[in-house]
């Protein structure tokens, strides 16, 4: 890890950016150029924020291990590198210099913006998928971090309109064309029936299908906890929305199966999960409308398997070991 960032260090005519080489760009993105792959973002900003984030992880890593001298030394190459991005790529008022979809999700994705100017910078997101009617113009780099870093800074909702887009460009656009597989161009078929090209247009591409990561992460809600890693603890945040009304999910971790569903029906949703043996889970749910369904019920508390309940601002904290549960709250 640490010849990797020492060698990103090496690269160009300064030690905090990186702005020499080839690069693949947000690769496939829609703000192209005509008749290029490379997207409208550039390049040494999207280099730079992944060297900002490779050096923040070599950084956790050297914590993890008690290598205290990294610690000191990659914690200032990554201030330094913070301090350049901003020089580069962010005005003083908070404005981001490369107006892109890409650019405003790789400065969130990766806490690159000053946090107040967080806001202007998210604003600026959603307005430009407003702009394009709500459907999404990043490439190989953007896409997988778009709806993370709307549903971390309260858009989930917009984020589920562009998942259940159907018109391209969008997730289920190709399924109109009859695709059972990710497709490695958007218009890989294009509305009118024709194909984007014949030399580079695989029907069978992974890259879009990091949308998955966020179905199982925020709609089903199941994350890790990297102080007990490999699901040793469950963190279960579900978050319901758009016009869907059940997500069934499962994960098969090396301590078993982990099960996360909701279903919607008549103004209540039901939680039913369930946690492996040998695993802790926490449930994160609305403490206003749960506490209404449950104050002349017995106390959750006393609940077999509940370890702990913890009611912290306006959600509900809810402990529990291995098992199955359900729990119900009114929408």
């Amino acid at each position: 890890m640490k010849a990797w960032i020492e060698y990103v260090r090496d690269q160009g005519n300064n030690e905090f950016l990186w702005n020499t080489g080839f690069h693949y760009g947000d690769w496939l993105g829609l703000d192209a150029k005509e008749n290029s792959y490379s997207g409208a973002t550039s390049v040494d900003f999207i280099a730079t924020a992944f060297f900002a984030y490779s050096t923040s992880l070599l950084l956790k890593s050297a914590k993890i291990l008690d290598k205290s001298e990294d610690v000191t030394k990659y914690q200032n190459l990554y201030n330094n590198i913070i301090d350049a991005f901003n020089e580069e790529f962010i005005t003083p008022s908070g404005r981001i210099a490369v107006p892109t979809q890409t650019a405003h999700v790789l400065a969130l994705m990766f806490n690159l913006v000053q946090e107040k100017h967080r806001k202007r910078t998210i604003d600026t997101l959603v307005e430009y998928l407003k702009e394009n009617k709500y459907h999404l113009t990043t490439g190989f780099v953007g896409t997988p971090y778009l709806c993370h870093v709307l549903s971390e800074n309260g858009y989930t909702d917009v984020a589920y309109m562009l998942l259940l887009q159907t018109d391209y460009p969008s997730w289920l656009y190709p399924i109109s064309k009859g695709a059972t597989t990710i497709w490695e161009h958007w218009d890989g078929i294009k509305p009118d029936g024709t194909f984007w090209n014949d030399d580079m247009n695989s029907f069978n591409h992974y890259a879009y299908g990091a949308i998955g990561d966020w179905l199982y992460r925020v709609v089903a809600g199941i994350n890790i906890d990297e102080e007990k890693p490999g699901y040793k603890h469950i963190i279960l945040k579900p978050q319901p929305g758009g016009n869907l009304d059940f997500v069934n999910s499962e994960i098969d971790s090396m301590y078993g199966k982990i099960k996360s569903e909701w279903i919607l029906k008549q103004n209540k949703i039901r939680f039913n999960i369930t946690i492996p043996a040998n695993t802790t889970a926490t449930l994160e749910l609305p403490f206003a409308t749960f506490k209404i369904l449950n104050e002349n019920s017995d106390l959750i508390e006393q609940k077999e398997g509940i370890l702990k309940v913890d009611y912290i601002d306006d959600t509900v904290q809810i402990e529990v070991g291995s098992g199955d549960y359900s729990f119900e709250y009114s929408k």
